[in-house]
């Protein structure tokens, strides 16, 4: 159900807890239900069921789903596709009709209005790309994750969520000890953090101008090699392959991303019903890990960083 993971903190925006019901949280999405793109629009984000997507059963479903306690969402995205090769050969036909109808060409604010032409007629026949991108609040433990591969996507995310729910604040979890600081005792040592086993994928990293990169990938990590490049080579590690009581492997990054995630198949064997009852089961199952993974993590690195 999730693929990976960067936390928020939640707060109101006076610095108080955030309180709402789910019934303010459904209304504050529905003002931003997804919309296709229009024929011109370029792009177009919005909130559709978790349940069912954007598809034609989810158009009355809630916008927010209530799984033990936990809080899910989903935003889409949609993307119109103009290659730039496309956009460039249009710019060339009108600047070439321009010069040819005034006898000059186009000056760099023509060629700008050209280019912006070129695009609006392009937009309604190119084809569109759509993500979505899973969000999970935490009431209880007030934490938010947004299911995202980049920082940048992440973002939109939460954007998107303090704009559509009234007094919402978010920051990013930071820790009193950073993971690049953390990642390299652990294999400098040998000995990762209670609970938590070292497996077999790694990135290393050097500070210098260099930059010079080693990558590890399906390789045991507790060698003398690996220990001279974080001890003398200067290197430190920006992923690290991890799995907590034997239940969910992830790769930490040196950003405090969670990536690769992984359930134990094992876990969803009562899930395997489809339909509503497999999203319920599958969204219970997959939060109860993740709800204890995430504290386990944090105190692995000394815990949670205080706003300053």
């Amino acid at each position: 159900m999730f693929k990976n993971l960067v936390v928020y903190r939640i707060s109101a925006s006076g610095g108080e807890p955030w309180e709402a019901t789910l019934e303010a949280v459904e209304d504050g999405l529905a003002k931003a239900r997804f919309v296709p793109c229009a024929a011109t629009q370029p792009l177009s984000a919005g909130w559709v069921s978790p349940r069912h997507g954007d598809e034609p059963e989810g158009a009355a479903a809630p916008l927010v789903e209530s799984v033990g306690g936990q809080w899910l969402m989903r935003l889409m995205i949609e993307q119109k596709v103009l290659p730039s090769s496309v956009v460039k050969r249009c710019v060339e036909e009108l600047a070439k009709k321009s010069e040819q109808a005034t006898g000059r060409k186009p000056g760099k604010r023509h060629a700008k209005e050209l280019k912006e032409e070129a695009v609006l007629t392009l937009l309604p026949q190119a084809f569109t790309k759509r993500a979505s991108v899973n969000v999970w609040i935490d009431t209880r433990s007030q934490l938010l994750m947004v299911d995202a591969g980049s920082a940048k996507r992440a973002e939109e995310a939460a954007t998107m969520l303090v704009q559509s729910l009234e007094g919402l604040a978010l920051r990013l979890v930071q820790t009193q000890l950073s993971p690049a600081a953390a990642m390299t005792a652990w294999l400098a040592e040998g000995e990762p953090p209670a609970g938590f086993s070292v497996d077999r994928e790694c990135e290393l990293k050097s500070a210098d101008e260099m930059k010079s990169v080693v990558r590890y990938a399906r390789h045991p990590l507790d060698t003398e090699e690996v220990r001279a490049h974080v001890l003398t080579g200067g290197k430190q590690p920006t992923r690290l392959a991890l799995t907590w009581k034997g239940r969910v492997s992830f790769v930490l990054t040196d950003t405090l991303q969670i990536k690769k995630l992984s359930v134990d198949d094992g876990l969803f064997d009562a899930g395997s019903a489809r339909g509503d009852e497999g999203f319920d089961a599958d969204a219970a199952i997959a939060t109860g890990e993740l709800r204890q993974l995430i504290p386990d993590l944090v105190a692995a690195l000394d815990g949670e960083l205080a706003p300053a």
